[in-house]
């Protein structure tokens, strides 16, 4: 027996051999040399992070015994690192490429059909003196042609076929029976034409519904070597039929001596489509399926997508849908964990033709261009202004080869890809290299890299973190500007998660968790932030660390929560590794300062301030103010109400990723009442990651993506809200305040409690439903006069110190701290 052969012969694993590893697929397409494969194979127990230190040998055994061995070349695939979710070893030569000739799976130089199963063995050394094999099959990947790989016609009539069995990757040669090669519109109907290999006369096509077991059997004309079927639309929407949001209709060609599947041949030119039937949105789609079969599909008009062009803004995507009317359509981008929904006009061309552009970028409520957020986006097509009618886009057979296509946007890969086989989605990538992401490398920047940084002098730097790197607006923003008014001579680096920010110039934009970002926060002589920093974090010798925090306290916070949502998260045991780091915390008033202290358990110095980011609600900017209601495109002459409510621990997103909206708000009745003379800004919390159904109608805005909450402050006539601590800001401007407190007893009681008692302080009105805050609006100005006096103590209690110089006051003390 060769060499090659007796070390792929299977054996049992002994003890001491380690964990079973771990095999996929991540790409194939078909190129001149054949049928091209990229995957990997994982050790679970071993770094494979030099070329060489796994060898990857693939298999292919045919049902009849035969077994081919394809040779594969290791490749530089960090992304494998990253998928791995783990941070012990480095795999970044997990990764092969091979190349399978298809004229190997020949027998005797003639195509055989059968089925072969393909496998993988992968070769390394845990220690010097033993090479370990390790075995199992290529699962499939979760997008692109590693969940679906394409097949190939190789002769005339005949195919190969890749496709995934119980995870397992195969191959089948075959020759199908019968091709379906053509499909035009015929007299209300379709005409079918295709080949097989018996069409004696009474043959038929036979449609089997799988809803109902309904059977149609249409005759097939078998003259000139081949046959022709008229499909009539008419059964397809008779007795009932055609009502469901998907029906199915399974096909096979039919004559006396048994039946045969179709498969779709689109060498001669499209076969797959769709076509109007007599139910209002509904159409008979001709679809392949993944494994080339025929199927037919009752079900609303999709996107069928057959042209694909990378522009260097995005996508350029032309395809057809059938309309029922001339209503325009809109492009829909769904972020697939329901956090966000983005809207673009469909141009349509004669017929039923529209030419889509699928953008990288994204306009946030203030005009700002931004790189598509991370995460997966659905590409949805739906008429205008009718949610919940939302088609897919499918692309066609023909198109299937163009994906993945690839464009930048602000640093970041933005992939049009497919999932399912043809639906399109588009993959918005981590601003970070695979390379940087992943567990491993982390785990290193945060145990190696970060201490090694704290060695080196310290630079006269300042680094600015914004809840993350959210964006460059709040009390850092006020410290920047008074850092640079002052032409202080120090280097402004500005924390930016995602690329999801904008900086002005002068500062530069540093990556969350890249190494850039861990060597800031070792070298910068000050550090200031508005939340949390990270739990690694130990301020050095020298280093000042400023915690400006972001609110004044109606509700409890930290260790005076009696909230098990906090306590369950780790979140006290985290801020008790961070706060002793802090050289200075900055409170908004003389009511806050004990509060600070216990709340966070805080031994160091509390600096009591006012809020930088006030300073601008104290000194209003005409032109600022004229600005900010350009660029959010607010009409004039309307009175703006800005409601910004804050969130519910108890209304976690059943993902975990933040929390619902849970918006108790009649936007219709308020709408019906005040639209003519009011417009309504929404900004839910930071924490709600939801998108707000229903805005940008020139009535209601959704603010929630706005850069500085501070501007939106600045143009508000009125603000409702109900326990966010954005009121004790906007009582600095002395406009009116609303509180929709619809669950004051069960947030009050149950999940946060309150530092005073808000019933008989609230600088305004407490309203329990819609119909009374609309009233309270209809009212103002004179509304709000009963409270008054209740406004006015409300300032002088929690506002005293906000006189414009706030800023000032802390970048002086910051500044006297890094000069000792």
């Amino acid at each position: 027996m060769p060499l090659i052969d007796r070390l792929l012969v299977p054996r049992p694993r002994s003890a001491g051999q380690g964990e079973e590893p771990e095999f996929g697929l991540l790409r194939a397409r078909w190129t001149s040399r054949g049928l091209e494969l990229t995957g990997f194979a994982r050790p679970a127990d071993l770094a494979t992070a030099r070329r060489g230190s796994a060898l990857t040998w693939l298999t292919l055994r045919r049902e009849d015994g035969r077994r081919l061995g394809l040779r594969t070349r290791p490749c530089y695939l960090p992304e494998i690192t990253d998928d791995s979710g783990q941070s012990l070893f480095n795999h970044d030569w997990s990764g092969f490429t091979a190349v399978l000739d298809p004229r190997r799976l020949r027998t005797g130089g003639a195509w055989t059909p059968g089925e072969w199963q393909l496998g993988a063995t992968l070769f390394t050394r845990p220690r010097p003196a033993l090479l370990r094999r390790q075995y199992g099959p290529l699962s499939r990947h979760w997008c692109g042609s590693g969940e679906y790989p394409p097949a190939r016609w190789v002769d005339e009539g005949v195919r190969i076929l890749p496709y995934f069995e119980d995870e397992a990757l195969r191959l089948r040669v075959e020759r199908p029976r019968a091709r379906l090669t053509s499909a035009r519109p015929a007299d209300g109907g379709v005409e079918l034409r295709g080949t097989s290999d018996r069409c004696p006369p009474g043959t038929v096509l036979r449609l089997r519904h799988r809803q109902s077991g309904a059977v149609l059997d249409l005759p097939a004309d078998t003259r000139d070597g081949g046959f022709t079927v008229r499909l009539p639309f008419g059964p397809f929407t008779a007795d009932g039929r055609g009502g469901e949001p998907l029906e199915h209709w399974d096909p096979e060609l039919r004559h006396p001596g048994g039946a045969v599947p179709l498969v779709v041949d689109e060498r001669g030119g499209p076969v797959a489509g769709q076509y109007p039937l007599a139910v209002p949105d509904r159409v008979l789609y001709l679809k392949q399926l993944a494994d080339g079969r025929l199927q037919l599909c009752v079900q609303p008009a999709a996107g069928f997508v057959d042209r694909i062009a990378v522009r260097p803004d995005g996508f350029e995507l032309s395809g057809s849908i059938p309309r029922p009317g001339d209503d325009p359509l809109e492009l829909v981008l769904r972020h697939n964990n329901g956090t966000a929904e983005l809207r673009h006009p469909v141009s349509l061309g004669e017929g039923d033709r529209f030419r889509i552009h699928l953008p990288a970028t994204a306009t946030d409520s203030g005009g700002t261009p931004l790189p598509l957020r991370k995460g997966v986006w659905e590409a949805l097509l739906r008429p205008a202004g009718r949610p919940g009618a939302e088609r897919p886009l499918l692309a066609a057979p023909a198109a299937l080869p163009a994906l993945p296509a690839a464009t930048e946007a602000g640093g970041k890969r933005i992939l049009l890809q497919r999932r399912w086989h043809d639906t399109v989605v588009l993959d918005s990538t981590p601003v970070l290299s695979a390379t940087e992401r992943s567990a491993y490398t982390q785990e290193r920047l945060r145990t190696r890299h970060y201490p090694a940084a704290r060695g080196r002098p310290l630079r006269e730097a300042v680094l600015y973190d914004v809840f993350g790197g959210r964006g460059y607006c709040d009390s850092p923003r006020a410290v920047h500007a008074e850092l640079t008014r002052r032409g202080a001579p120090l280097e402004h680096l500005w924390t930016v998660d995602d690329a999801q920010a904008v900086v002005p110039d002068g500062v530069r934009a540093v990556r969350t968790w890249s190494p850039e970002w861990y060597e800031a926060l070792a070298t910068s002589r000050y550090l200031v932030g508005n939340t949390h920093f990270p739990d690694f974090l130990e301020r050095r010798a020298g280093q000042v660390v400023v915690q400006t925090w972001h609110g004044s306290m109606l509700k409890r916070i930290a260790h005076d929560v009696d909230n098990p949502w906090l306590a369950d998260r780790g979140y006290l045991e985290q801020l008790d590794r961070e706060s002793p780091h802090w050289s200075l915390l900055v409170s908004p008033s003389a009511f806050a300062t004990p509060i600070l202290r216990r709340a966070f358990r805080y031994e160091g110095e509390i600096l009591e301030a006012g809020y930088p980011r006030n300073d601008v609600l104290t000194r209003p900017d005409p032109a600022a103010v004229a600005a900010v209601r350009r660029r959010l495109g607010l009409p004039d002459g309307k009175r703006v109400v800005l409601y910004a409510p804050t969130w519910r621990e108890d209304q976690q997103r059943d993902n975990g990723d933040g929390f619902r909206l849970g918006l108790r708000l009649d936007v219709d009745a308020v709408r019906r009442r005040l639209g003519e003379d009011h417009v309504l800004l929404v900004r839910p919390h930071a924490h709600v990651r939801e998108p707000m159904p229903g805005a940008g109608d020139g009535f209601l805005y959704d603010v929630g993506d706005y850069p500085d909450v501070q501007e939106l402050l600045l143009i508000a006539d009125v603000l409702v809200t109900d326990y966010s601590s954005i009121m004790f800001d906007f009582a600095i401007t002395g406009r009116p305040m609303l509180f929709f407190t619809y669950d004051l007893e069960h947030y009050r009681d149950t999940l946060r409690g309150f530092y005073f008692d808000f019933e008989a302080e609230a600088p305004g009105p407490l309203l329990r439903d819609t119909g009374e805050l609309v009233a309270a609006l209809a009212a103002l100005p004179d509304g709000a006069g009963a409270h008054a006096e209740r406004y006015r103590r409300f300032r002088a209690r929690f506002c005293a110190l906000e006189d414009g110089g706030a800023a000032g006051r802390v970048v002086d003390r910051m500044l006297a701290l890094g000069d000792g």
